[in-house]
């Protein structure tokens, strides 16, 4: 008897599981199909001279070894895309939360202004990069037309090497501090109000209440808003493509654009796949310090 109910719970607990793999199945082939798959085949490219004309060729770390030392526009590609994730993060980060901070208010019409803030995160980035090349226009745009009413003369925002970059870090954050201040909102709404109350009574000040409550309580949702930063602007490409092509002068060029233009303007798959497997060793590399520094795993 008692070998029999043994043998009925692990044939229940079988099929329990086997219920549970058939409902993951979709959604595991769904990822081996579109991430797993394409990712090492693209790793496997890496040591291949490959074009999509001929079939590939092996060549070992040939392409790391001369991408590394051989190719100052993957340098200055990722001094680009250093600079830009370095602008970028730090003001989103910064007028995300303090965003947050005013919508997180039981005042009447507070939904309207969360709806608009979030707006620019659903809107494509193409047809947000043609609203900003509107913007920037020098003889026409909007932004030209506000300064000559000052006596300021027009300015090249995207035509000059020295600010293009700075514009294009000036309308990523635009697009991108909705979503972190969903995210900074969610966070906030999770800080228990009794802590907010024993400060007060305790004779806290705001901003000591900010730096003693708020912001170490927030540590996590920070690190999760770096880590999706810096993923986000490692990869940065569409803006790139839509308004200035890495231009002028390559000074708006970054990795994601260098992965696309080796690929497929120059065809070389096999450098291509180089460059992109050495971005995700800095995202990965970044990721670790990330972590360490704010100590994920004691939070």
């Amino acid at each position: 008897m008692k070998r029999w109910n043994y043998y009925w719970q692990n044939s229940a607990r079988r099929r329990v599981m086997l219920t549970g793999y058939l409902f993951i199945a979709p959604v595991l082939f769904y990822a081996i199909l579109t991430a797993f798959l394409p990712m090492f085949t693209s790793l496997y490219l890496s040591f291949t001279r490959y074009s999509m004309l001929r079939s590939p060729e092996g060549i070992g770390v040939t392409n790391y070894v001369r991408i590394l030392f051989n190719d100052d526009l993957f340098w200055r590609a990722l001094l680009n895309t250093s600079c830009y994730a370095l602008e970028v993060l730090p003001l989103n980060i910064i007028i995300s939360l303090g965003l947050a901070l005013l919508v997180n208010r039981k005042l009447k019409g507070i939904t309207l202004f969360r709806t608009l803030y979030y707006l620019p995160v659903v809107s494509s980035i193409i047809a947000v990069s043609m609203i900003w090349l509107w913007l920037y226009e020098p003889n026409s745009g909007l932004i030209s037309l506000l300064f000559s009413k000052v006596g300021i003369p027009p300015v090249d925002w995207l035509g000059d090497p020295r600010l293009a970059l700075h514009s294009l870090v000036i309308m990523r954050v635009w697009k991108g501090i909705g979503w972190n201040m969903v995210i900074y909102l969610a966070g906030l709404q999770g800080i228990p109000l009794y802590l907010y109350e024993a400060a007060i009574i305790d004779g806290s000040s705001p901003w000591q209440s900010f730096t003693n409550i708020t912001w170490p309580m927030l540590k996590p949702v920070t690190y999760y808003v770096i880590i999706m930063g810096l993923i986000s602007t490692f990869q940065t490409f569409g803006e790139i493509y839509a308004m200035t092509g890495g231009g002028p002068l390559d000074s708006t060029t970054t990795i994601g654009f260098l992965i696309y233009q080796r690929g497929f303007q120059y065809f070389a798959m096999g450098e291509a796949s180089a460059i992109a497997f050495i971005l995700f060793v800095i995202i990965f590399a970044l990721s670790m310090v990330n972590f360490r520094f704010f100590q994920v795993s004691d939070i």
